[in-house]
């Protein structure tokens, strides 16, 4: 599923992480060793955005996307459901409209299949609250 969001000229890799920082998935383009790296910082960025949300008079619960541009490229990360979320890299040359677009529907057509519970224990017997 991650590689379809790179059948775009100019993509390169794709994460699917939790909100914790953990990868759940990862493009044919990327070592495990990097997209674990790559999950772990990027949950700290989606952090930081939904914090930055009061600056455009909105809940944290709105963020949608963060976009950071480097010399040579982009990192797109968007929010994929309850808990998840999408981080594709690209080279400086890519359509970022077409980009953000396709996330948009790889995310709106995959619903539920991308979303991370939060990793609490159930109550239960063995597992009083």
């Amino acid at each position: 599923m991650l590689d379809q969001a790179l059948q775009m000229p100019e993509t390169i890799s794709a994460v699917l992480l939790s909100a914790d920082g953990l990868l759940m998935a990862h493009s044919q383009g990327i070592t495990v060793e990097d997209a674990e790296r790559t999950a772990a910082a990027v949950s700290g960025l989606q952090s930081l955005a939904r914090a930055t949300g009061e600056f455009c008079r909105q809940p944290p619960e709105q963020w949608r996307q963060t976009l950071i541009e480097f010399d040579g490229g982009f990192v797109f990360l968007t929010s994929a459901g309850q808990g998840a979320y999408v981080a594709v890299s690209t080279t400086g040359r890519v359509d970022i409209e077409g980009v953000s677009s396709r996330l948009q529907e790889l995310v709106q057509r995959l619903g539920q299949e991308l979303t991370a519970p939060p990793r609490f224990p159930a109550e239960g017997p063995g597992n009083p609250a």
